[in-house]
């Protein structure tokens, strides 16, 4: 399982996601950054910056 929380790079954000798949949890990241925080342009830095904060989680049993 695999998860990421928005405010470990957008300060204040509670918003987070949880994915079995990786590409799930960035699709649904580079969604929410559109959405949510206005960003037009998903430059390749966004998706480093992204990837390098989704962490592997336990599943819940």
């Amino acid at each position: 399982m695999k998860e990421f929380h928005c405010g470990s790079l957008v300060p204040g954000c509670d918003w987070h996601t949880r994915h079995q798949d990786e590409a799930e949890v960035m699709r649904r990241a580079v969604e929410h950054m559109r959405e949510t925080h206005g960003e037009t342009t998903i430059r390749e830095t966004m998706v480093e910056a992204i990837r390098s904060r989704v962490e592997k989680v336990r599943d819940a049993a």
